[in-house]
């Protein structure tokens, strides 16, 4: 695209009329993502903008003219974010780096090529000073100077963030830069880091991105425990040492997205609408569980052994728990991201000991449920992803064990569905009543009480207020 194209595009798009009307006497220029995503012709809510002076007043005034609200985004560098309280847009306004209001200056101080394009509000003019626009033609991420890397170390993970977005490969030279520089990767704040990570994994294809992390030595800086999987060698039931397991699962996960159909049956369309819910730090159920698939082996390394011939990873379930509670603490993740990544590699080999059992019944539908819970769907996908990538020799890894493992995990999607929707079992007696009729305190052993009625409700085993004490009465005599 030529420049008279690009400028023309960007002033048709209404948001940039309306904010360029908003702006009128003020040196503002369309800058950043917003204007690569005209270039390719991507829907443009979010916009970018570069302006001389304090941007606090522009900020003001987009919000003030378009029904928003305004607020600071940094105390270290002047920024301003004007936006919709529904997030249906926003604007972000940046102060010129430059004293001198030389918009080339500061497309020359920014990460990649492809993001140094910027289009004047003034006359619509493209000014493209580093050859940005052919990048974007051919798909190309080159940095914009030798010091990009240092100036701002988050555009490593940047880098392999935009390869997962948009299939681009990384220049040359920029890989080499990157190199040099991975080591350093982890020193920009943690919650820019997982946001960067939380993009790449919920991007189109994770796998390149995560690829490109790879070959940019960023594994070993920002999440050395990816990297330590790299050669650690499995037992029979696996293919792949742990490392090439686990792009595996991911890979499965992306698989199970595309055809939920196929794996969670008539029941594909709520899995769907489930997946998509918003969950934290900016990821859906399912990006999260991308992420999950990422970390779900982290703790193998250090609980390998073996002997006669067995390798084990005995305890690798709790341990990459804790593991991934260290890890996403120092990214500053919520309190929910982090339980819910926990949670499912703690259960993720519960399933899976199931499958002999099978055909079960509903106290062990229930005992599934409740011990999975609130994670009960996620990880039975996770599961799936899991067991379709262990293809090794052993009986495990056979076509009927897996077979039956996708059959079990389509059965207890369903019931996570009705869960999820209906809620735990509830209780015939409130806790003090269901105490005095037992002639117990409350405490411990009340609440094992209750627990056990609980499940026997699931299952079917009892049906009313009555039945509920009869039965707790036997449970107490039986203990």
């Amino acid at each position: 695209m030529d420049r008279e194209t690009l400028g023309a595009r960007a002033m048709a798009v209404p948001r940039v009329e309306q904010v360029r009307q908003v702006l009128a006497g003020t040196p503002a220029w369309l800058v950043g993502g917003a204007v690569r995503d005209v270039a390719l012709g991507r829907e443009l809510n979010d916009l970018d903008l570069a302006v001389v002076g304090d941007p606090k007043g522009p900020a003001k005034a987009i919000a003030a003219a378009l029904g928003g609200v305004a607020f600071e985004l940094s105390e270290e560098f002047p920024a301003w974010r004007a936006k919709d309280r529904e997030d249906g847009w926003q604007v972000d306004v940046a102060a010129l780096r430059d004293p001198g209001g030389r918009i080339e200056v500061d497309l020359g101080l920014r990460d990649f090529t492809v993001g140094a394009v910027a289009v004047s509000f003034e006359d619509g003019a493209a000014v493209d000073p580093l050859g940005g626009l052919e990048d974007l033609g051919v798909g190309l991420i080159r940095a914009c100077g030798p010091t990009s890397f240092s100036d701002d170390p988050l555009r490593l993970m940047r880098a392999a963030r935009l390869v997962a977005q948009f299939g681009w490969r990384i220049d040359p030279e920029t890989m080499e830069l990157a190199r040099e520089s991975a080591p350093e990767a982890a020193s920009p704040a943690g919650e820019r880091i997982l946001a960067e990570l939380v993009l790449l994994i919920g991007a189109r294809d994770p796998l390149a991105g995560l690829e490109a992390m790879d070959r940019l030595g960023l594994f070993d800086s920002v999440l050395p425990e990816i990297g330590a999987l790299h050669g650690v060698i499995q037992g029979p039931n696996h293919h792949l040492d742990v490392y090439g397991h686990t792009m595996e699962v991911v890979e499965g996960m992306l698989r199970i997205e595309s055809d939920l159909e196929a794996f969670t049956g008539d029941r594909a369309v709520e899995v769907s609408d489930f997946l998509s819910q918003p969950l934290a730090d900016g990821a859906t159920r399912a990006t999260a569980l991308r992420l999950g698939a990422l970390f779900h082996d982290v703790a193998k390394p250090e609980t390998r052994s073996e002997g006669d011939g067995f390798v084990s990873f005995r305890g690798h379930d709790e341990a990459g728990a804790e593991r991934i509670k260290e890890r996403f603490k120092a990214l500053r993740a919520s309190r929910r991201l982090i339980s819910y990544l926990a949670d499912l590699t703690r259960h993720h080999l519960v399933l899976g000991f199931m499958v002999p059992s099978m055909p079960l019944d509903r106290r062990q539908v229930y005992d599934y449920l409740d011990r999975t819970d609130p994670v009960q769907i996620d990880v039975t996908l996770l599961t799936v992803a899991d067991r379709l990538a262990a293809r090794g020799t052993a009986t495990i890894a056979g076509e009927e064990m897996v077979a039956g493992h996708l059959e079990l995990a389509r059965q207890m999607v369903g019931h996570g569905l009705d869960w999820a929707r209906d809620g735990r079992p509830g209780q015939f007696l409130p806790g003090d009543e269901l105490a005095t009729e037992l002639g117990i305190a409350r405490g411990p052993r009340l609440g094992a009480v209750m627990a056990e009625l609980a499940a026997a409700r699931y299952s079917g085993e009892i049906h009313d207020a009555t039945e509920a004490v009869e039965h707790a009465r036997s449970f107490l005599r039986a203990e």
